[in-house]
């Protein structure tokens, strides 16, 4: 019963995105090109459910390459209007379009000299009526049994925020580097930002001497907490043995005590350099399938730290 309840749901609202999708004319391209235009931001306002939608409208946009933010129209209607400067664009959002504290402030963009745009579910409604671009999210019926409670226009508004935002994201070229630098606490900003230097390890790393006996080896290697040792100093480095190449050796010989260094070591272990982008190296070590890889400088297999996929 209920999953029939929610696949209803779904129903109504995929018939109610496509019904959008089918009414979209030139005022979307002219509202997008109005706002590239623009030398301000974009503001964003609406109240009840169509604010908790424009605030996301909002966020998305700033997070995409449009300054944007979200400002409440009762509060601009007590003082918050001075946020509002005569090149930026705003984008009212009501269903019905003819949301008191809405129109309340057209008068001052209107002398303001902004940029209107609206977002309703009315053609003919005083808000679109009032806009220079008039975005129409008909809304054939809301999701809600009773009719009442705002589902489907509240999806088919997000959603037209949304194509608004992906149109100017595309229009302005915008890559993933620029969402990056909107992100520098994601995971993405992280990798696109951030270089190995500013995450490697550089202190108390495993060195051993290649002379080192098969004790030490497990000793350090244990110290270290890497999983794997550097065969030997900063300064030059002949090899690394990691827990892998050790479990591998084991196989190959059971005699502890004949097991030597070199003999299990990885010769030529990838070394990257401190300045490589943190997105470019982890490419590389999953192209090689790798965890680990060093810090330094490979023509003189000098290290600085190590770096593991896995501490991200």
């Amino acid at each position: 019963m209920m999953t029939e309840t929610a696949k209803k749901v779904f129903d109504i609202e995929i018939d109610t995105l496509k019904h959008v999708a089918a009414s979209l004319d030139d005022q979307f391209t002219r509202a997008v090109n109005a706002i590239l235009a623009i030398k301000g931001k974009v503001i964003v306002s609406g109240v009840g459910k169509s604010g908790l939608i424009g605030r996301k409208i909002a966020a998305t946009l700033a997070s995409t390459g449009t300054p944007s933010f979200f400002l409440h129209p009762g509060e601009a209607f007590h003082g918050d209007l001075g946020m509002v400067e005569p090149h930026d664009a705003v984008i009212l959002v009501s269903y019905s379009g003819e949301t008191d504290e809405v129109l309340k402030i057209i008068p001052f963009l209107n002398w303001n000299k902004n940029l209107i745009i609206s977002i309703t579910g009315n053609s003919n409604s005083t808000l679109a009526k009032n806009s220079l671009y008039h975005l129409h999210v008909p809304v054939l019926k809301e999701a809600c049994p009773l009719e009442l409670a705002p589902t489907s226009s509240t999806t088919a508004t997000l959603v037209m925020g949304d194509a608004l935002a992906v149109a100017l994201m595309e229009a302005r070229d915008f890559t993933p580097s620029d969402f990056a630098r909107f992100h520098p606490g994601g995971n993405l900003g992280r990798k696109l930002l951030l270089k190995v230097k500013d995450v490697m390890r550089r202190d108390k790393l495993p060195f051993i001497d290649p002379s080192a006996s098969f004790t030490d080896l497990l000793l350090k290697m244990s110290e270290g907490r890497l999983g794997m040792v550097i065969v030997g100093s900063g300064e030059y480095i002949h090899g690394i043995v990691t827990d892998g190449d050790l479990r591998r050796a084991l196989v190959k010989n059971n005699d502890v005590s004949s097991l030597k260094v070199p003999d299990m070591m990885t010769v030529n272990p990838v070394i990257v350099g401190e300045e490589l982008l943190l997105d470019e190296a982890e490419r590389i070590m999953v192209g090689r399938k790798i965890a680990t890889v060093l810090v330094g400088s490979p023509e003189t297999r000098t290290i600085q730290g190590v770096y593991q996929i896995y501490n991200r």
